[in-house]
């Protein structure tokens, strides 16, 4: 009878470590799972830091073909690109903000600073459709020369990734309302914070090759 109980004892022992085993494989296959969609994202960046690159080289090599039609100097108002810059890089640093509030633990604070970002996003692309509207009143669009395919091309393309990343923090903000601060929000705003910075780091050059250089 003895020799049963001790035996019944040893089965439960061992059944319960292997629960524990499979719930530390479970933990495991998830944290797995979290560093390859980061490396996903590592090569989507890359990707994308190749794309802006051949844009670049592009409108480099294309800003003097004007066809005979209008300059950049002509028609872009600095003013409104200036403005538009200081907002993109002020939504830099709130997106800062709240990766600091979320570090700690605080939702409210997160959640505010994101609505803040995406805001100030919405600004900026509400200036620079203004800004391509007044191109195309003036008389220059994509088709009028091969410089002005070369700009709107490229700071079109900036602004549509603009576009993504106020859907995609849209959608966290979303899910970080109905979940909270979990592993998995974590990583995703760790991810839309760092798209945001890679972003506001093409747009400086924007600024300084296209608008600086090009323009004044």
């Amino acid at each position: 009878m003895a020799e049963a109980i001790k035996q019944k004892g040893h089965l439960a022992h061992a059944g319960h470590g292997s629960h524990d085993s499979g719930d530390h494989g479970h933990g495991h296959d998830h944290h797995d799972q979290e560093e390859m969609k980061t490396f996903g994202f590592w090569l989507f960046l890359i990707t994308d830091v190749i794309l802006f690159g051949v844009l670049f080289a592009t409108y480099v090599v294309l800003r003097n073909n004007t066809a005979g039609g209008p300059l950049g100097s002509e028609l872009i108002e600095m003013p409104g690109i200036i403005a538009s810059t200081f907002i993109l890089l002020t939504s830099s640093f709130t997106s800062g903000i709240a990766l600091l509030e979320m570090n700690k633990g605080n939702k409210k604070g997160l959640i505010t600073w994101l609505i803040i970002t995406a805001l100030l996003g919405a600004s900026f692309i509400y200036l620079e459709v203004n800004e391509f509207i007044h191109l195309v009143h003036e008389g220059a669009n994509i088709g009028t020369s091969a410089y002005w395919s070369a700009f709107f091309t490229l700071v079109g393309t900036h602004g549509l990734h603009v576009s993504l990343g106020l859907v995609w923090m849209t959608v966290l903000i979303v899910q970080i309302r109905r979940r909270g601060i979990t592993p998995v929000t974590k990583r995703k705003v760790n991810i839309v914070s760092l798209y945001w910075h890679f972003l506001d780091v093409v747009w400086i050059f924007v600024f300084t090759i296209v608008y600086l250089m090009g323009v004044m």
